[in-house]
């Protein structure tokens, strides 16, 4: 009777850890990507809050995002490496770009880059702090971008 149960018993652990391996084994999440309507990108694990903040998900410029990634193994190894410089050289910088300001229309006030603002006002623009300066903005709560 006892070498039944420890028979048992053996099967069961077997069955179980070769139970618990399969999930272990098993890939991460697969993760989404899209681009925001003020040109940030996004990913994460689900759509769900995606670009809350700003302005929602784009969706003609996240469709087109994930065609890019389609037509680039059909080129040539070599190739790969002269076509990502030009690629990243059109696509504008995350946030507007070094120097770059974000302008709230509404409010006539400026945010630097690193601002909780910069870029999430629903009406604005990202421009120079001079060009700002010059068609009248004033800086958030007096202080001038460093």
């Amino acid at each position: 009777m006892k070498k039944l149960l420890l028979t048992v018993a053996a099967g069961t652990v077997l069955v179980m850890s070769s139970a618990f391996a399969k999930t272990e084994a098993t890939p991460a999440a697969a993760s989404v990507s899209a681009v925001c309507k003020d040109g940030t990108s996004y990913s994460g694990k689900s759509m769900r809050g995606a670009c809350h903040g700003h302005g929602g998900v784009d969706k003609a410029a996240t469709a087109k995002m994930k065609e890019e990634p389609k037509a680039a193994p059909s080129a040539a190894t070599g190739a790969a490496p002269s076509t990502a410089a030009p690629a990243a050289a059109k696509a504008p910088a995350m946030g507007g770009g070094a120097g770059q300001v974000w302008v709230n229309n509404t409010s006539k006030v400026y945010h630097c880059q690193g601002d909780r603002f910069y870029g999430k006002t629903k009406n604005g623009a990202y421009m120079s702090e001079a060009e700002a300066k010059a068609k009248g903005f004033r800086p958030d709560h007096g202080k001038a971008c460093k």
